[in-house]
Formats: structure tokens, C-alpha cells, sequence
């Protein structure tokens, strides 16, 4: 596509002429935000103490379940070591326990056969009644007895669970004072010392973090894309990327990542709505770390040997339609004053209406025309055009201000245009 002339316009406003030609084109959407690792975690305390070992410094490289740090252990070591004397306590209650059921039930089968035999004794009237009276409230006094140490046995069954539970839960509660890293990577943050206290978390109070681990083999670039633009973004598309902290280098990306949900950005109005895309990046960054800054290239669409046309010469018209959807265009007439559409419009004919239509002024015969065009994907300099003209068509484009106050018929004067022809 060419440029040859530079054409003046009836009142000496001077635009450009190009000529529609087929290239190659390319839709770019730009976009900002940050470096980050795929896999970041966070290391937090599970129990509340002091720090008694510390073993890695911000920027070591670590494999995963290497030490880390250690959080002082007497209290926790002391409540396991309680734990276990308790629950061997209990469990040698519980064996005497039952010792003594055994011992009542050898009891109990004594009084019963005491009571059946005195009551034989007293259907022959061989015994006294009180006799009687007494080896049966014996018998009943020995299956209570029973029946309150089984369930005593019960209890005690119970409370070597709870114990039990208990002593696993200070055991566990032990060895987390031992942390050693979850992944391989690098500490990229260490907010302890050895010596200070590190703080457990709550619902509403978040705990310390003491070590921040990332897994730098895989980078991310986590970067907001306005919503006008993320209907054209889809998944595996292909980005550059430039880091500012690494000039003159530039990654390649794909998308493999997009938010549904807008991104919140609290105490702020009136801001223009954003959603967040990641871009996993090609290979490794040994000099990358994560919060750089970044700025992405995301390639939603290319078109190769396209008809185009310069985005200068597209411009907006308000016109008269037909029933059929064409341009009901004003007579032309030599010298006399050009109406606005609106006046033109003032009384429709059956079946017209106005209506406003994306198009290009066309050069036919020394002067322009407004020729309606549906284009498809924007270029930096280009729009594709999909219908509404041929190739081989000429068109005016210049400063937007110009070709926005041309009208149908518009006089054209060519002549050359300095410094040659342009892409």
C-alpha cells in the first residue's frame, strides 16, 4: 500500500491519498502488571514460639523438605511427654478396673447361689426369714456393684480416647516446629529472625509470615486487560513481554489465563474496569524476581495478504438509508452550498432512516464519496477491511479533523507529495 499524492480539498484543506492494497496484519492488545511465579508459598507458624534455629537467608536456593527453621519445642515436647504419662496412668487404671469386675463377679455368682439356697432352705422352713432377706439384699447389693464398675470401665475406655487424641494432637503439634520447605525454589522473603517470637494466625488476624518460597522455573506475567479488549483474548494465545528491570530483552508468552470476575480495586471510584490475564513465559529468567514490573504484547489475531485501509481515512457518517439498507444520497449540484444530513433528513421518504455508518471518502473522477465499509481486526497503522471496497480503490486519509469535514462531491486537486511514497 502506497501514498503518491497529497490532494487539496475545495477549500484548500490538504489530506492524503493511498490506495487500497493487501498486507499483512497483526491485532495487538497491550497491557501492565507484574512478574510472578507459578508456585508461591507462603510460611507461616502453626504453633507460637520462639525461634530457635534459623538455616536460610533471602535468596538461597532450597529443594523441597530441606530445613528451614526450627520454633522452640520444650513446651510442646513437655505436653507429649505429660500426654504419655497420663495415658499409661489411665491405662493401668483401666487394667485394674476390670481386675475388680472379674473380683465382683466371682462375688456376685457367690451371693447367688447363697440366695438359692436359702430360698430352698425357707420353702422347707428350715431357715429364718430374716436369713433369707438378708442373702438376697446381698445379691442385689453385688450386681449394683457390678454394674457400676462396668460402667466406670466405660469411662475410663472413654478417657484413654480423648488422651490418646490429645497426645497425637501435641505429637503433631511437635513436629511442626520443624519447618522444612513444601517446594524447590528460591526464598525471596524472610521476615524473621532468629530469636523473635513467631505469631500464630486467627480468623480475623492473619500470622506471621516468616519465609516466602517461590518456584522460579515456571514465570508468570500477571497483567490487567480492559474489558473492552478481553472478548478478543483467548486462551493460548501468544504475547511478548519486556520486563523494566531487564531492558533490551524481550519473552515470549502464552495466555493461559483469564479472570472472569473484574479485579476490585478497593477505595477507589470512577476507575476503569480491568480483568486480570496470565501469561506463562517461555523458559527460564535467572535474573527475574517476583513484583517486577511488566509490559505485554498479547497477539489476538493475525490476517495474512489482507485488503486494508489506513486507520487515518475511517471516519463516521450520519446518513439516509433506504428500506434496503443503501445510502439515499443528495444531488449534487455545482456551486451551490452542501446541506447537513440532518436538514436533509427533515422529512423521510417511506422506508428511510437515518443512521450512522462506519466508512472511507473514495477519489472517483476528481472528487470523494463516502462509501459505507465493515471492517474486521485493527493493525497499529491499519484496519482490515472485510467488505466495501476492492482492492486497487483510492481513498483520502490524513489528520482526523480533515477527513471529518468532508462531504459527497468535494472537489479534489492532486499533487505530488513530498518526500516520495510511504508504506
Amino acid at each position: 500500500m502506497t501514498r503518491k499524492k497529497k490532494i487539496l480539498i475545495g477549500t484548500g484543506v490538504v489530506v492524503l491519498l493511498a490506495a487500497i492494497g493487501v498486507v499483512n496484519l497483526e491485532s495487538i492488545v497491550s497491557a501492565s502488571g507484574k512478574i510472578q511465579p507459578k508456585t508461591l508459598v507462603n510460611i507461616s507458624a502453626d504453633t507460637m514460639g520462639k525461634v530457635t534455629s534459623l538455616a536460610v537467608n533471602e535468596g538461597d536456593r532450597v529443594t523441597r523438605g530441606q530445613f528451614l527453621l526450627e520454633i522452640d519445642p520444650r513446651n510442646l515436647r513437655s505436653r507429649v511427654e505429660s500426654g504419655e504419662a497420663g495415658l499409661q496412668a489411665s491405662a493401668s487404671q483401666l487394667q485394674q478396673m476390670r481386675l475388680a469386675i472379674e473380683s465382683t463377679k466371682v462375688a456376685l455368682t457367690a451371693a447367688e447361689d447363697n440366695y438359692n439356697r436359702q430360698a430352698n432352705l425357707a420353702k422347707a422352713g428350715l431357715t429364718p426369714r430374716e436369713v433369707l432377706e438378708r442373702a438376697e439384699n446381698d445379691l442385689k447389693s453385688q450386681q449394683a456393684n457390678l454394674r457400676s464398675q462396668e460402667q466406670n470401665l466405660k469411662t475410663q475406655e472413654l478417657k484413654i480416647v480423648q488422651e490418646r487424641a490429645t497426645l497425637s494432637s501435641a505429637k503433631y503439634d511437635l513436629s511442626r516446629v520443624r519447618i522444612e520447605s513444601p517446594i524447590n525454589g528460591i526464598v525471596t522473603r524472610r521476615n524473621i529472625e532468629e530469636g523473635e517470637t513467631a505469631v500464630t494466625g486467627t480468623m480475623n488476624n492473619p500470622g506471621t509470615v516468616l519465609l516466602v518460597v517461590a518456584d522460579m522455573s515456571v514465570i508468570e506475567a500477571e497483567v490487567e486487560v480492559d474489558e473492552t479488549d478481553i472478548p478478543t483474548v483467548s486462551l493460548g494465545q501468544t504475547a511478548k513481554v519486556t520486563i523494566d528491570a531487564i531492558p533490551g530483552k524481550t519473552f515470549t508468552a502464552k495466555v493461559t489465563e483469564i479472570g472472569n470476575s473484574p479485579i476490585q480495586a478497593a477505595g477507589q471510584a470512577a476507575q476503569a474496569t480491568n480483568f486480570k490475564v496470565v501469561l506463562t513465559l517461555d523458559g527460564e529468567i535467572p535474573e527475574v524476581r517476583p513484583g517486577f514490573t511488566c509490559t505485554a504484547e498479547i497477539t489476538t489475531a493475525i490476517r495474512k495478504d489482507t485488503s486494508a485501509v489506513p486507520i487515518q481515512a475511517t471516519t463516521v457518517r450520519e446518513v439516509i438509508v433506504d428500506d434496503k439498507g443503501a445510502i439515499v444520497r443528495e444531488p449534487i449540484v455545482p456551486g451551490a452550498p452542501r446541506r447537513p444530513v440532518a436538514a436533509a433528513a427533515s422529512e423521510l421518504q417511506p422506508g428511510q432512516s437515518r443512521k450512522e455508518l462506519e466508512g472511507v471518502f473514495l477519489v472517483r473522477d476528481g472528487k470523494v464519496m463516502f462509501e459505507p465499509v465493515k471492517t474486521g481486526i485493527a493493525g497499529d497503522k491499519y484496519f482490515e477491511v472485510l467488505s466495501g471496497l476492492k482492492d486497487g480503490d483510492v481513498v483520502v486519509t490524513g489528520p482526523f479533523s480533515s477527513v471529518r469535514e468532508l462531504r459527497d462531491g468535494a472537489l479534489v486537486k492532486a499533487e505530488p507529495a513530498p518526500g516520495g511514497s510511504s508504506r
